[in-house]
This record gives structure tokens, sequence and C-alpha cells, in this order.
């Protein structure tokens, strides 16, 4: 299909979405920008309104048109609260398509997105090259944290509190795996995810040794890319494609009941975007794409739903680390998964929950949002620090490492000294301690 068939398909799709929308404003309410804007462009349904002419608007304007489009979390609050069932994050992802389609990538995304992202070796290869010189131009700042500052002025850095990269990336200590099930019967296929295995590796080791204990086999497959959200965002379809029958090409094959990550961007990408962008790709891997979709789960969801948690034994004297959740966008709004994620870490002995003020509103880093919009992302993630720690706790965790690397920022450049968790690392540590 040519690049135009496919832009006339998208832009007769979104027109076929758009009439769902009754102009409630019910959007309003529960948009964490508008909140900090107080602009009716920033909210779902001045997006929406702005798209019923988009042929129009993209010829007479469509840098911004793409401008006010990007101003969007794709958290899914609003279509967690449209009375109308419409489908949001849909339209908009298909609407930076159109716009990209007609007004092409920037050079700079031309080379993160094609040139890197779309080519995992490579990227692989680039982000341990990065790891092995960061430290020429970053420094610590917080330890207990784990973040680092520039050490030189920069235009991107010189703001921020970021964590950097692993010194050893998941996929080079674990390049792949294939264990047999154990006492649960069960075969799970691992998705890695990009952020996980070059900055959270520990998250993925926790995963594999829960997942172990447990007696889940594991299917590991060599050479994983990106789930293609970050390109999807962006509007690139061509290199979301590619990334997409990449990853499919792997795990199709695969004999496992479940597949699963331990990142719930990753985990609504494949389970839901996935089959929605491949639903005019060949018959072969569309079916494909919908086996593997129906399979996905967040990790919490198979342990808990699927496998049964066993609580590790432990020293009753041991004290308590008081911990709170923050419930990530796309586990709680998108799948519905939210005591899942809890029951992990009550489970995990030598823990004590406390839930904080508004666990579910969004941390504010919305992938590229966190580039473009540094300002407002970083007001909405204030917001989180504070609820944070007024809970007296000494662990944050979260199960989604974007929402770990906003976090972690926030709580870094208050000064708090509060560790950012996964609830699987979590649980890991309570299995070792027995």
């Amino acid at each position: 299909m040519s690049n135009l068939q496919e832009l006339i398909r998208l832009m007769k799709e979104l027109e076929d979405r758009l009439v769902v929308c009754m102009r409630c404003g019910m959007c309003q309410a529960v948009c964490p920008v508008y909140t900090q804007t107080g602009r009716e462009a920033d909210v779902a349904r001045g997006k929406l309104a702005l798209l019923d002419g988009l042929m129009k608007e993209m010829l007479d304007d469509p840098r911004s048109v793409e401008e006010r489009l990007n101003r969007c979390l794709l958290c899914g609050s609003c279509a967690a609260n449209c009375p109308s069932g419409v489908s949001v994050l849909e339209i908009f992802l298909k609407a930076r398509a159109i716009i990209t389609g007609y007004t092409g990538l920037s050079p700079a995304k031309q080379i993160v997105l094609r040139g890197m992202l779309s080519h995992p070796e490579t990227f692989d290869r680039l982000a341990q090259w990065g790891a092995r010189f960061q430290k020429l131009f970053v420094r610590p700042v917080n330890e207990v944290v784990g973040t680092s500052c520039a050490r030189v002025v920069s235009p991107l850095l010189s703001k921020r509190h970021f964590k950097p990269l692993a010194d050893e990336p998941f996929h080079s200590r674990t390049p792949s795996a294939v264990t047999r099930p154990g006492a649960s019967g069960i075969t799970a296929a691992f998705f890695v995810g990009c952020l996980i295995d070059k900055i959270f590796p520990k998250i993925a080791q926790a995963a594999l040794e829960v997942l172990d204990y447990h007696g889940v086999g594991v299917f590991l497959p060599e050479g994983q890319g990106c789930c293609g959200i970050p390109a999807l965002s962006s509007g690139d379809l061509e290199t979301f494609d590619r990334l997409l029958r990449h990853n499919v090409e792997l795990f199709a094959g695969g004999q496992a009941d479940y597949l699963v990550t331990a990142c719930a961007t990753c985990t609504a990408t494949i389970k839901e975007i996935w089959p929605v962008m491949a639903s005019s790709a060949e018959p072969a891997i569309r079916e494909q794409v919908e086996a593997l979709a129906s399979r996905t789960v967040d990790i919490h969801q198979l342990l808990v739903k699927k496998v049964g948690l066993k609580e590790p034994e432990a020293i009753k004297t041991a004290p308590q680390t008081i911990v709170t959740y923050h419930d990530p966008c796309h586990l709680k709004k998108s799948l519905g998964v939210m005591s899942e994620p809890r029951e992990v870490i009550g489970k995990a002995t030598g823990y004590r929950l406390v839930e904080m003020l508004e666990a579910d509103a969004c941390c504010g880093m919305g992938g590229s949002f966190n580039l473009q919009h540094y300002d407002i992302s970083s007001r909405i993630g204030r917001l989180k620090q504070e609820n944070i720690r007024a809970t007296g706790c000494s662990v944050a965790a979260t199960g989604c490492p974007a929402c770990m690397l906003q976090i972690s920022e926030a709580l870094s450049k208050a000064g708090d000294r509060i560790a950012v968790k996964h609830p699987v690392e979590i649980y890991a540590d309570a299995i070792k301690r027995q």
C-alpha cells in the first residue's frame, strides 16, 4: 500500500471515530495538561474539534496542527472518563500519523527513529557505547534515587536529574533463555522493553527470578526491539511497522501460554495498539498480532491471576519498609490493572504499603512530551512528588519504567532520599531475604 493510500485510509477511519464525540467536556476535568495550562485547546475535546477540519487545517497550517496534537501526554485519562466511549488515544495516534505523513519527520527524529530505533542491533550498540562514555559528561546527584545531572551546560540536560544508562544492559547479561515450566505448568514469553533493558536491567533480572520461584517456564528470544510506541507517538508509521514485524517474528513462533512484560506501556501497546495499527496488514501478520495480543498480560496480572502468589517466609522481627504505589496510566486506565501490583507488594514480607493521595494521577512523563514540554511535565511531576513525600515512605513503587524516570527526577530535584522501584523488584528482594 502506498503512503498516500495509507494516509487516505487513516483519514477515513479518523472521520468515522470523530462522530462519536458529543463535546460534553468530561475530559476537561481529568486532563493533567489542562490542569496546568487552562487552555481548551489542550483538552481532548479541543483537539477533536480541531480534527473535524483536519484536511483544511493541515493544508493551511500543518505545523500548528502538529504542535497542538503533540501537547498531549497520551495518558488515557480522557478516554477512561468518556461517557461516549471515544477512542481518544487511537484517534490521536492516527492523527499524528496523518500529519507526519504530510509534513515528514524532522531531521532529528529521522536519526533517532529510523536511524537507531528501527534497527535493534544498532540501537543496542549505540546505547552500550553511550553507557561506556557517559561518566565523562554526567555526575551522580542523588545516590538514593540513583540520578545524575550533566557536568557541562547542555540545552537538553541542563535542568534535569536523570537516570543514567546501566553499565551493562540486560540483553548483554542474558541474551536469551528457554526454561521448562515447573510447578505452575505455565510458560511465559518475556518481552523486555527498551527502558528496562538499557536503564533498569534489575527489573528484568527480578522478573526472571520471580518467575523461576513460581515455577514458570520462560521463553526469552534474542534480539528484541522496541515495542514501537515512541515511533507511533511521533507519527512514524514506517518505523512502527518495522518494529512490530520484527518482534512478531521473534515471538509468534514461541510455544508460550502468555506473553508477559514488566512495562505498563509495552503491555498496553502490544495488547491494544498493535492490533489496531495492524488492521490493514496482510492476513498472516494480522492474525499473528491478534494472537499475541490476546495472550499478553502484565507481570502483576500473571503472578496474581494466573500463577498465584506465594508469600515468602521472612524474619518476623525484621523492620517494615514503608512503600507507596503510583498507578501508571497505561496500566490502570488502559488495562484496568490496579489491585494486582498492590497484591505483589503486599506479599513482600518486610514491606508495608501506604497509599498516597491521587495514586492514579498522571505523573507527567508522556514519553516525548517530557522532551517537548518539559516545564509542564515537571509541574505535573512535582504534584506526584509531593504526594509521595507525604506518605513518609522510603520506597516509591510503580509498574512502568517511564513513570520511574519521571518520579526519580521529581524526587531527586526536591532533594528527597526515596528509592524508586518496580513492585517485582520489591517482591524478588523479599524472596532473597527469606
